[in-house]
This record gives structure tokens, sequence and C-alpha cells, in this order.
């Protein structure tokens, strides 16, 4: 089962960072995985935990190349990395006291966010980082 597919939509023209897309991707569709079919402690355990690590790993390396490109829009596109981090952060210490409420929504917000983040926010730079020799 899937939350969310992989397609041509997710492509923002830089090999590297698509094939993290591709991961973080794949990530969101384990955890859903481990929550429909009941794994109660799914939040607080792997699932989540490989999302958030490779996360923080891709934004790392995305950050990077904006850096060494000179990307002008750096400051505010990490600054939705890192929203997205702490919020993900949260949600992880609501499931760890208990909250299983929040499996859903948590679903939701990395399906939209990825979504959105993906096909609009990094799209932008793709022009930026094709003019700059970036592949």
């Amino acid at each position: 089962m899937a939350i969310l597919t992989w397609n041509e939509h997710c492509l923002v023209g830089v090999k590297t960072l698509d094939s993290q897309h591709a991961g973080l991707i794949a990530d969101l569709n384990q955890l859903y995985s481990a929550i429909t079919i009941g794994n109660a402690n799914c939040c607080a355990d792997s699932p989540l935990r490989n999302l958030l690590k490779h996360a923080l790993d891709h934004f790392s390396a995305e950050e990077e190349l904006m850096v060494a490109t000179e990307y002008p829009a750096l400051v505010q596109h990490r600054a939705k990395h890192r929203n997205f981090v702490r919020q993900v952060e949260e949600y992880l210490a609501r499931c760890k006291v208990g909250d299983n409420t929040m499996r859903i929504p948590l679903l939701n917000f990395i399906r939209d966010w990825l979504t959105n983040h993906i096909q609009e926010e990094d799209r932008e730079y793709t022009p930026w980082f094709t003019e700059h020799g970036v592949r």
C-alpha cells in the first residue's frame, strides 16, 4: 500500500536529490504500512525515525548545494526544512507519551508537506541549479 506515489512530478532535475526524494516517499509509505497494520509503536520506533533521519540527511545535502551555488532563497528554504523537522519531532514526542491519535494527522501532514515541498518549493531551485551546472 502507498499513501504517496513517486512519479515524474516529483523530479527536480538533480539526480542525487531526486533519489533522496524517492527515498523519503518510500519511507513515508513504510510508515503508512506500519500504521495501517496496527503497529502500536510505529510512531516511536523505526519507521518515523528512519524518515526523520533521511529527511535530515536530504535537507543537509540540498542546503549544501544551495550554499555552494549561492542560492538566493537559501534562508527561506532552510527555514521550511527546520519547520518540518520541528513538527515531526512534536508528533514523535506525542507518540512517545502514548498519544496514538496523531497517526493519521501525522501521515497526512508528511504526505502533504512532501508533495508541496518537492513539487512547488524544490522545483523553484531547478533553474538555478541548472544554470550553475548542478544536475
